[in-house]
């Protein structure tokens, strides 16, 4: 978790239970305002992301095995 995240978590969970609910209401629609089908990805994921599509490794898993040669 990003020392931001942290310190912010730390903060939320000094005020008392009914802010912190407020809080985390205020914190979910911020999030739902920037992404609301939670498709961003943050700088860190996108290097991620990029590193696993240049490796051409795939796994066996994510292969529909019933559709190739067809």
């Amino acid at each position: 978790m990003a020392s931001l995240s942290v310190e912010t978590a730390k903060l939320i969970d000094m005020l008392p239970i009914e802010e912190q609910r407020f809080a985390y209401e205020f914190v979910k629609k911020l999030v739902l305002a920037w992404d609301p089908d939670f498709t961003k990805v943050t700088p860190e994921e996108a290097k991620k992301l990029q590193k696993a599509e240049d490796s051409g490794f795939i796994l066996d898993n994510d292969i529909d095995w019933d559709q190739i040669g067809t």
